[in-house]
């Protein structure tokens, strides 16, 4: 963040010292404003902002001119323009920056004289302040985001992990604490607002990467299709964790205990919820740590083992009431979901087998 202050500031003493001392333009804030707003976080928006800006500042621009030499007041021009620029900043292809369509109709309508070339000359400070803003960001430390994407990944993937353990332990513990459970069922449902932020870190990583002259001298390789596959898997963890979490809330807070499952099947539960953590943490290792596939596989395996012995005893245990029939197979439905998301991921040995080669 300080060093795209730095580089702001310093598109807008170079556009100021160009167009404000040296050319002396009769509007020459306009330059070093575009300048500023155009350093943004990669350089593929400061381009892509900087068309749009350029030609909604333009549009206004030009219909406030016109406007002004037909009707031969700036009041009546403002009446009828603002509306109509206000309303061309709603249009889809100049997305956030449409606003600046009625910025360049004000700055017409209330900076003194009108005409022509007052129109040109601030059309061409804009032009001007948006070639210093996006060479800037593009020539000085373009701003890569790759290390961002890993880190908000393996935030989510290890707290996923914490919050299954954290529930393994109160079922294998035998506590229906609400509170406790209250606690867990509220830390899943913030899984997802960190799942959001890793699949945004994601998207800005990759679209920092467009006409980056850093892509090929970066710190780490760009995200590969890892990284996608990465967040599938948490988005179907986080929303089965917060399924698993709200069923364990749901039967802590029933009065007695006709809703919660039998203690031994209870334990069992505990014990596919750990297993499932380990596979997440494995998954972590082998997705960005590049080691640990083979771990990962055989604790995928175990999983589903688990989860066949916790349904075989299932059908061989007598549940009590319909509530606990029903608590219990909701957990087994989320399981056998949990399970089948961590499998559905992994890569093909052969595709592994060959990357190998190709890296040898």
């Amino acid at each position: 963040m300080a060093m795209q202050a730095g580089k702001a500031a310093l598109a807008a003493w170079i556009a100021w010292a160009v167009v404000g001392r040296w050319l002396d333009a009769p509007m020459a804030f306009v330059a070093p404003w575009v300048a500023i707003v155009l350093v943004e976080s990669t350089v593929y928006r400061s381009i892509t902002y900087g068309l749009q800006q350029l030609a909604a500042i333009a549009t206004g621009t030009v219909m406030a001119t016109a406007t002004a030499l037909l009707v031969g007041n700036t009041m009546t021009a403002m009446a009828l323009v603002l509306p109509t620029t206000v309303l061309l900043g709603q249009w889809r292809r100049l997305g956030s920056q449409g606003i600046y369509a009625a910025t360049g109709a004000l700055f017409v309508l209330t900076g003194g004289s009108v005409g022509i070339p007052a129109a040109a000359a601030r059309i061409g400070e804009a032009v001007f302040g948006a070639l210093v803003g996006i060479a800037v960001n593009a020539l000085i430390r373009p701003p890569l985001y790759l290390s961002d994407t890993r880190t908000a990944l393996r935030d989510a993937l290890r707290e996923t992990h914490d919050i299954l353990h954290a529930v393994a332990d109160g079922l294998d513990e035998g506590k229906w604490d609400v509170q406790e459970a209250g606690t867990c069922h509220e830390r899943a449902l913030r899984l997802q607002r960190l799942v959001g932020q890793a699949r945004g870190a994601l998207n800005t990583s990759r679209e920092s990467l467009r006409v980056n002259l850093r892509r090929r001298t970066g710190p780490m390789p760009p995200p590969s299709e890892d990284y996608d596959d990465a967040v599938v898997v948490l988005d179907q963890a986080a929303l089965h964790t917060a399924d698993v979490t709200r069923t364990v809330l749901e039967a802590a807070a029933e009065a007695g205990p006709a809703a919660r499952p039998h203690p031994e099947l209870a334990r069992r539960y505990a014990v596919f919820l750990r297993r499932t953590a380990d596979t997440l943490r494995l998954y972590d290792q082998s997705r960005f740590g590049h080691h640990g596939e083979r771990e990962l596989r055989q604790a995928v395996r175990e999983l589903h083992s688990t989860l066949d012995a916790l349904r075989h005893h299932v059908t061989q245990t007598a549940l009590g009431s319909p509530g606990e029939f029903a608590t219990y197979g909701t957990l087994l439905t989320q399981a056998h979901r949990l399970a089948g998301q961590l499998t559905a991921h992994l890569p093909e040995p052969q595709a592994a087998s060959r990357t190998a080669g190709l890296d040898g």
